[in-house]
């Protein structure tokens, strides 16, 4: 039978993804509970749940208005907070895999800080109002019900490690992230697992904070150091993305049969690797004011619930337990955003009335396709990478011209306005991936503008020296104002 609308939820996962996606339950529900296996912090700190969070995130300019619309001033509120709001491709220095990136006006923008500040500010606006309860320092033991439908969660204590307790619910939503144990919860209820596709460059990453260097101030810009996947060998990368609080955060990633580094001086070597020095550089002027943290979870991985024979009432999954991708894109916040939204206008819509949870899991599984998509043809072009997908457009007799076709347009798109202006749209989610097969963007391949390459890192008049570096070769020539 098709699940009528709702009355009471339980959202599993305390992060980003989770008090979204509690807050839009709360919209349209009088009784939504979150469980939280660790205990949250009062404030922008990090927590143990979250390995992830110590490295750099961006928030695209999709995910944040999302968020913005959904609890007004949020943007400000990070912004008043420290948080940098970056115009791309204005506001950045980028070398790409096909050269470096002129500094086109910005149609699209990226909120720049801890990944702890932006969970901290949205979690203490969305529980402002005390109409979401959370169980903190309690974990799943497993879904209650069976292969039709799922009637709550049981739950214990994570400190006692009690006798498991049953908190009742229509409507249980797991979003809990790469860590999701949805596997052993459906294969407790008799259900088979859930397709999956896989594919996994080895992505490894290493961090380290800075304080940056007195004159940087607020406005110099964040440094992107991309690999060159064409050279057939595995991949680093570097960047520096200003942060809260007068501080750098450095990333140095890399594809697998590339060590990553894990002391100081293998930090540092790591960055004189990379294509450019101006990572080192910056690293140079810098004071480092942490340790150094690791991770391997970068990964592709992605869950087709909506293709199973059975799928039980009231169970949805959402964000990383859906679909994860490897989180150099920065896809990860804006994707779960994008699926809250599409939760909210199904129950706006009586979804649920209509279709059941199927209907409603289908919604929210067509909004992760496009960064999918963009994650997966980006990392299979990285040597040793594993592809384990089904999906024709990554592992089909077409995907050779598509990939041909995506180094085209990218060498296109660091040198043509417009060109890049639709590329950073689709990039930053607020296009789809279908804008750039459509008749006026093929032809606007042909026409657009091209400017000459860039030979080195096109730096604003005094941006360098602000640093204490000197300034490069070629300078303004690579920033270009509105209108030119």
């Amino acid at each position: 039978m098709p699940l009528t609308t709702p009355k009471r939820a339980v959202v599993l996962g305390g992060g980003w993804t989770g008090m979204l996606t509690a807050h839009v339950l709360s919209r349209h529900l009088a009784d939504v509970t979150v469980v939280e296996r660790d205990i949250l912090p009062d404030g922008p700190e990090h927590r143990k749940g979250q390995p992830q969070a110590r490295h750099v995130h961006i928030l695209w300019s999709s995910g944040a208005t999302i968020a913005d619309g959904f609890l007004p001033g949020t943007i400000d509120r990070l912004l008043a907070a420290g948080a940098r709001r970056i115009g791309f491709q204005r506001d950045l220095v980028t070398l790409t895999a096909t050269g470096w990136q002129y500094r086109f006006p910005s149609t699209a923008f990226a909120i720049m800080c801890t990944r702890p500040l932006l969970d901290w500010t949205v979690r203490q606006a969305i529980l402002a109002d005390g109409r979401i309860r959370v169980r903190q320092g309690t974990e799943v033991v497993e879904l209650a019900g069976g292969k039709e439908r799922v009637t709550g969660v049981l739950v214990r204590d994570v400190a006692s490690g009690g006798a498991p307790e049953l908190i009742e619910a229509d409507l249980v939503v797991d979003a809990t992230g790469r860590a999701s144990r949805l596997g052993p919860w459906l294969a407790a209820l008799g259900l088979p697992s859930v397709e999956q596709d896989v594919v996994d460059a080895g992505i490894g990453y290493a961090t380290r904070m800075f304080k940056a260097p007195d004159g940087a101030g607020g406005g110099f810009p964040p440094v992107n150091v991309a690999a060159d996947h064409l050279m057939r060998q595995p991949g680093r990368f570097g960047v520096v993305y200003p942060q809260e609080g007068g501080r750098w955060l450095v990333t140095l990633t890399a594809t697998r049969g590339a060590s990553l580094p894990t002391h100081e001086d293998e930090f540092n070597g790591f960055a004189k690797t990379l294509r450019h020095p101006i990572v080192s550089d910056l690293m140079g002027v810098a004071e480092p004011i942490g340790s150094i943290f690791q991770s391997r979870s970068g990964a592709n991985r992605r869950l087709y619930p909506e293709r199973m024979p059975q799928w039980p009432e009231g169970l949805l999954i959402i964000g990383d337990s859906l679909a994860a991708f490897n989180p150099i894109y920065g896809h990860g916040m804006s994707a779960a955003a994008r699926g809250a939204e599409a939760l909210d206008r199904q129950l706006s819509g009586g979804g649920f009335a209509e279709g059941g949870t199927r209907q409603v899991q289908r919604a929210l599984s067509e909004v992760v396709d496009d960064p999918w998509v963009m994650a997966g043809l980006k990392d299979i072009q990285f040597v040793n990478c594993r592809n384990h997908s089904t999906d024709p457009r990554l592992n089909g007799p077409d995907t050779a011209e598509r990939l041909r076709f995506s180094d085209f347009v990218s060498k296109k798109s660091i040198r043509s306005p417009k060109v890049c202006e639709l590329v950073t749209d689709v990039l930053a989610l607020r296009a789809t991936q279908a804008a750039m097969g459509s008749t006026s963007f093929l032809s606007l391949l042909n026409s657009d503008a091209s400017f000459p390459e860039l030979t080195e890192p096109p730096f604003r008049p005094g941006e360098l020296e602000m640093v204490g570096l000197k300034p490069s070769r070629v300078g303004a020539k690579g920033v270009l104002a509105d209108g030119e």
